[in-house]
């Protein structure tokens, strides 16, 4: 059962991405007056197809451009965090996210190819860095799995095997480079929004929400994982089942937010920590739908960021570091390398 102080931290934890995506809207190069904003907010609301009142630059700003750009990082906080949460169950390892598993180096690989031989196809970088960041889990999978098992111990070593051998490859690839092809897959590696539009949240917007749903309906299953394989088995759970659903499912979300952001690491696995650390439960029924809305949080502020705190605009990947790696070294300190649960 959960506790009455868990449903109400959650209940307001669930709500936070709706203020956090207004107040988005106000922020950015352009300036943009807040009663204007509302303004304009509410009259497409009450009737989308009337003529406008206002300059068409408000508009376009506001659906155009900002818009579309936080509906992306909140899909991509939701897959990133979710992501990260489901693993770390399975796993039963807090230092674990979907990078584990070779979707990272893998994507990487794809998008230089693309950026560095056929940068004129148009979706090329978003279509291989997709098809090569799944087949890089894949490959993981098969390559640990042992007379129809994967145990989790195989699965990471796999994974860091997988994840060396496409750095690798991308390290050939960015060396064989010309040097102006070589700053736009540098720049892809680093995570940005920057290209944010409607087209590329349509994208993404299936494969995040199907993952998301797969493992909003698993999460009782992934605390039985969380037990050990022999645990779930002695409770009737079919293990190697539930794991690759879990284990493709958040390969789905994370490789189709990557094919059109880039690498943006730490949301994955700092997000599950301050859900455990708010709510004080490691029960996936709960930290699995509150990691999706903390992540959203998380990564729609770190963009905010990353588009107003200089005159240019930063990579929001080299932000979220910034802010994920101090916190998670608090987060080290607090507990004292005791338990994470």
């Amino acid at each position: 059962m959960v506790s009455s102080g868990i449903r109400w931290k959650s209940a307001l934890l669930l709500l936070i991405p709706l203020p956090i995506i207004l107040g988005s809207l106000f922020i950015g190069t352009y300036p943009l007056p807040p009663d204007m904003v509302m303004r304009v907010i509410l009259a497409k609301l009450a009737s989308p197809l009337s003529p406008t009142q206002w300059s068409q630059v408000y508009e376009t700003v506001l659906f155009d451009i900002r818009l579309p750009r936080i509906i992306l990082a909140l899909l991509g906080g939701i897959a990133l965090s979710v992501s990260g949460a489901s693993l770390q169950g399975i796993f039963r390892n807090p230092l674990v996210d979907s990078y584990i598993l070779g979707v990272s180096a893998g994507a990487g690989v794809g998008a230089a190819l693309a950026i560095a031989f056929i940068p004129l196809i148009p979706g090329a970088t978003q279509i291989l860095s997709f098809a090569f960041g799944f087949a890089a889990f894949l490959l993981t999978y098969f390559v640990a799995k042992t007379k129809s098992e994967t145990p989790v111990v195989s699965l990471v070593l796999a994974g860091i095997i997988v994840t060396a051998l496409f750095s690798a490859a991308l390290s050939i690839i960015k060396f064989f480079t010309e040097a102006e092809r070589l700053a736009g897959v540098v720049y892809w590696l680093m995570g940005s929004l920057a290209i944010a539009r409607w087209t590329e949240v349509s994208k993404i917007f299936v494969p995040v929400v199907a993952g998301f749903l797969i493992i909003f309906f698993m999460r009782w299953r992934l605390n039985v994982l969380s037990m050990g394989d022999e645990e779930a088995k002695s409770l009737g759970v079919k293990v190697e089942r539930d794991k690759f659903v879990v284990l493709f499912a958040a390969t789905l979300m994370v490789s189709a937010f990557v094919s059109v952001a880039g690498i943006i690491g730490w949301v994955g696995l700092v997000v599950p920590h301050m859900i455990r650390m708010l709510v004080r439960t490691p029960d996936n029924r709960v930290v699995v739908p509150l990691s999706a809305s903390l992540g959203a949080v998380f990564l729609i502020i770190a963009d905010d960021l990353a588009r107003s705190l200089t005159t240019f605009e930063l990579p929001v990947g080299v932000l979220t570091t910034v802010i994920g790696a101090p916190f998670f070294l608090y987060l080290l300190k607090r507990r004292g390398g005791g338990s994470w649960k």
